[in-house]
């Protein structure tokens, strides 16, 4: 085989690996980006899941403070109504 023949197969045979390699990396940053948005978007669930738990636990405590202070009649079923 010529030099040229040589020297052109070591190039396209280098290029090619590093074009692979390429590919391979750039799919495992997309894989790690997407899985840190996942991580982030459960973070953010579980904020959110807390913070509607505070709301509701704030809510009963408001109840229940005003069904002291005030008479609450019971309410009415509709029963009976024609």
């Amino acid at each position: 085989m010529s030099r040229a023949a040589k020297a052109t197969l070591l190039t396209s045979l280098a290029l090619t690996t590093l074009t692979i390699w390429a590919v391979h990396y750039q799919q495992d940053q997309e894989h790690e980006t997407m899985y840190k948005g996942v991580i982030r978007d459960d973070e953010r669930r579980k904020q959110k899941m807390m913070q509607r738990q505070a709301e509701l636990e704030e809510s009963q405590r408001k109840r229940q403070l005003y069904e002291r202070v005030q008479a609450v009649p019971p309410a009415d079923t509709g029963e009976g109504v024609s």
